[in-house]
């Protein structure tokens, strides 16, 4: 294997946060407004702990919580950010990987777009964990995986592939899709600066939060988080955390900040542990990632399994 699941995981979850949380000058913000990442953390806590997915449990979760989804302009990244922990967990298998999906959609509202761009995201990162992207050939399977849709998602997909293939930069892309706030432009640009700088996760998300007119930076803040989110979770999912910048991974610790709701960035990186834990069946650990011990750490940070050979008996 290329790169270990700990590292694809870890590269997931990190990338998702540094994205939504980068400006536009490639600083990292202490906090986005938008704490896109709470519910994602949610659903990793009840996987841990259940060790399988439960609709239910991830609705008390949310309901114990007061987490609404009120505002229309933030809800579907936000939506696709959640499920995460659903495409990581269930990444092996095409099929339980969108049957899954679909069933946690239903949480939320049902919304054509937004379930065309969860399927897309999340077959994207399963193909880059079980080492199978391609890609000259990712954006025909993801819009095979999509199947018949009413959605322009599909469209704009293949407007990307074509961009990609006349090597047009980043402004011609801006210009294409950044004409409208619509969550179907989100997903093609992030699909486009993750494609466009495949290798260079430190590149496709400084691109996914660039915006050459300051005039409009405000306007479409939302955007640029949106899409560096997504952009940072394709890249991170495909180069794992050893391909993020050790200078923004450095300043994370340092600062050791709330992230995602947790008290601590450290916090995320130890659910992340944990959660790779439970995806890989091993036995007799703490499945409550607030309390794990020293110990527990260091003996999930040597969990390297492929799927279907380390799993629950």
């Amino acid at each position: 294997m290329r790169y270990s699941p700990i590292s694809r995981f870890r590269g997931t979850f990190l990338g998702a946060f540094l994205g939504g949380n980068l400006t536009s000058d490639g600083k990292i913000q202490s906090q986005s407004y938008l704490d896109l990442g709470r519910m994602a953390i949610l659903g990793t806590e009840s996987l841990i702990n259940l060790g399988k997915l439960d609709l239910d449990d991830w609705i008390a979760r949310q309901q114990q919580e007061s987490l609404h989804l009120a505002a229309a302009d933030d809800i579907s990244i936000k939506i696709i950010i959640a499920t995460l922990p659903v495409a990581l967990f269930f990444h092996e298998n095409p099929i339980k990987l969108r049957q899954n999906l679909l069933r946690v959609l239903k949480i939320w509202e049902d919304d054509p777009v937004v379930r065309d761009g969860t399927l897309a995201v999340a077959y994207a990162i399963s193909l880059a964990l079980t080492e199978k992207l391609d890609p000259l050939t990712l954006i025909p399977q993801t819009i095979s995986f999509l199947g018949e849709t009413p959605t322009s998602i599909p469209n704009k997909l293949l407007k990307v592939q074509n961009l990609l293939e006349q090597g047009a930069g980043l402004s011609r892309a801006q210009a294409e899709f950044a004409r409208e706030e619509k969550l179907s432009n989100t997903i093609a640009m992030a699909f486009y600066c993750f494609l466009s700088t495949l290798e260079d996760f430190r590149l496709a998300v400084l691109q996914a939060t660039h915006n050459g007119n300051s005039k409009v930076q405000d306007a479409t803040s939302l955007s640029s988080q949106a899409t560096g989110a997504i952009t940072g979770a394709l890249s991170g999912a495909y180069n794992g955390i050893g391909g993020i910048p050790v200078n923004w991974q450095v300043l994370l610790l340092q600062r050791n900040s709330p992230a995602w709701g947790l008290t601590s960035f450290s916090q995320m990186l130890k659910l992340t542990d944990a959660f790779v834990a439970v995806w890989s069946g091993v036995y007799e650990i703490d499945l409550n990632p607030r309390e794990l011990t020293q110990e527990c750490e260091e003996a999930l940070l040597s969990v390297y399994a492929a799927p279907r050979v380390i799993r629950s008996r």
